[in-house]
């Protein structure tokens, strides 16, 4: 029995809770958080494209605030056309040399769609969960040809294999769950 099917598994399947993660850590709670801006990618410099949090010192200095700092100031408006482009909806303030964003208060039906849109980023990272089963499923049938492994072993397999699912998809519930509620209790 080859344990290396259920790490490598084991590692796409990290691998997409974490992007997951890293998506709805950039939803708008109403509540200011640096990572709502940190990835935005800008072109920075001739062709270069970088993220801000490459560029800038990114803080939130209240619960409603946003503060960037950019290292090099020739970027600033850079930054600013990127966020003001960007799917969030923000309107930068540049002042000087920084840039600040008020985050508004988000309403109740703005708040219910976000937890729809939360919904759909956490299933379509179910969906991908289900195409790294589908490749663990079909190594594990490969197994069958195998010398010395039985049908026994194989449904152990495929056991284990939906028991890591099942821990997966809890993962990515327990990460809707509680992105749904600090949306609908701030």
């Amino acid at each position: 029995m080859d344990d290396s099917i259920f790490a490598s598994g084991r590692q796409k399947m990290d691998g997409v809770v974490n992007l997951v993660k890293e998506e709805l850590m950039g939803v708008q709670t109403g509540r200011a958080k640096p990572a709502m801006v940190e990835g935005i990618k800008v072109e920075a410099y001739e062709g270069s494209w970088m993220e801000i949090r490459e560029l800038a010192n990114i803080t939130a200095p209240d619960s409603q605030s946003i503060l960037i700092n950019p290292w090099d100031k020739g970027v600033v408006k850079k930054i600013e056309a990127a966020i003001l482009k960007s799917e969030l909806n923000l309107h930068p303030v540049v002042d000087q040399e920084s840039i600040r964003i008020q985050i508004p208060s988000l309403t109740e039906e703005r708040r219910k769609e976000l937890v729809k849109m939360i919904a759909q980023r956490v299933e379509s990272g179910k969906a991908m969960l289900r195409q790294v089963r589908i490749e663990m499923k079909k190594l594990v049938d490969d197994q069958k040809e195998e010398e010395g492994v039985s049908e026994d072993d194989i449904h152990r397999m495929y056991d284990r294999l939906q028991k890591i699912m099942d821990e997966y998809n809890q993962k990515l519930d327990q990460l809707e769950e509680s992105k749904s509620k600090e949306l609908m209790t701030w």
